[in-house]
């Protein structure tokens, strides 16, 4: 509650020293990531490279080391989703269509190179596995950070990298959520669209809908007290959720391309490689979408069970049924404003 009360604050009062503070936390990212790369360079045990490729564990007690692989995708793929955030800052970035495309490639492919060699260096220096796994921190990061330096200081310093980082992601989160859901407002997509839609002449920003958003956020932390269990329910109904949204998009796509009909105007765009690269990215995100409702581990019992795909169900029945009730009569889809503004010229 206290991260997410102080990324409003920075959403808020100090939403104009915002780029700043982005550019800064950027620094940090990078040359955090790479003292605590060093450290375990210099420092931390070596594996054998045969242990580090050609050794896999099951522990999900699964039939085959193949669908074990594909359960455990669900952590990795949770760093390779959310690159969209920034197209929800759209209208408050200029010439925001060629800036945010270039913006969301840069990312994805400066944090993917810089994914992949921490996650290689992880794996040649964690040690051992089981040890790691059974830390009393109940982090086995925390865990390969005190076996390396073997001081509570050291320890800490570096946590404290990942927590800061951790937390300015927060900032950006809760500014990218409360644009998402003030959009959906404004085209009048939700229950009470005409609070949520409002813009604070104070601050010039979706005030009630960071609010909002910060509330929910606040409410959700209080369910760990109660279950964790249901906790991660809803934690991995985020990443379902946003595998549902990039597959009905890109099938949207693929479709029109296949019918020969033409996409909207844009000033950026794949050409001829359009199409391959969305059908490519369906057959990804297909396996992966179906994967994320299994449960980590067998035999599945009512704690280790994947509870998202009941919340799922529950959420898309209960937006099925807001629709057809009201929610066609109200919604406003901004296509509709786009041809009215080119019928208008």
């Amino acid at each position: 509650m206290a991260i997410a009360a102080f990324a409003v604050l920075f959403n808020t009062a100090l939403a104009k020293n915002l780029p700043r503070v982005e550019v800064f936390l950027l620094v940090l990212h990078v040359f955090g990531l790479f003292a605590i790369i060093t450290v375990l360079w210099i420092m931390a045990p070596r594996a054998s490279a045969r242990d580090v490729w050609f050794e896999f564990t099951n522990a999900g007690g699964w039939n085959s080391k193949g669908t074990a692989t594909m359960v455990g995708l669900l952590s990795p793929v949770i760093s390779t989703i959310g690159y969209d955030c920034a197209v929800h800052m759209a209208e408050e970035v200029n010439n925001s269509s060629s800036t945010l495309p270039k913006a969301i490639l840069w990312s994805f492919t400066f944090n993917a190179l810089l994914g992949f060699i921490i996650a290689i260096t992880l794996v040649f220096t964690l040690g051992n596995v089981e040890e790691v796994l059974a830390s009393l921190t109940g982090y086995p990061f925390i865990q390969i950070f005190y076996n390396t330096t073997k001081s509570y200081t050291g320890t800490n310093l570096m946590t404290l990298i990942v927590i800061l980082t951790l937390t300015s992601s927060a900032i950006a989160e809760v500014a990218t959520a409360s644009r998402q859901l003030w959009s959906f407002a404004r085209d009048r997509g939700i229950p009470g669209y005409r609070w949520v839609a409002h813009i604070s002449p104070a601050y010039n920003i979706p005030l009630n809908a960071v609010l909002v958003s910060s509330l929910v956020t606040s409410l959700l932390s209080l369910i760990n007290i109660g279950s964790y269990v249901a906790l991660n329910a809803i934690l991995a109904l985020t990443v379902v959720s946003l595998l549902t949204s990039y597959i009905i998009t890109i099938s949207c796509l693929v479709l029109k391309r296949f019918r020969g009909l033409p996409l909207p105007p844009s000033r950026w765009s794949l050409g001829p490689w359009g199409l391959p690269i969305n059908v490519a990215a369906l057959c990804f995100l297909a396996p992966i979408y179906v994967f994320s409702f299994f449960p980590l581990a067998t035999p599945v019992e009512a704690e280790t069970m994947n509870w998202a795909i009941v919340i799922y169900v529950g959420v898309m029945g209960f937006a099925t049924i807001y629709y057809f009730v009201y929610g066609h009569k109200v919604y406003l889809p901004p296509v509709a404003l786009v041809k009215r503004d080119e019928y208008r010229y």
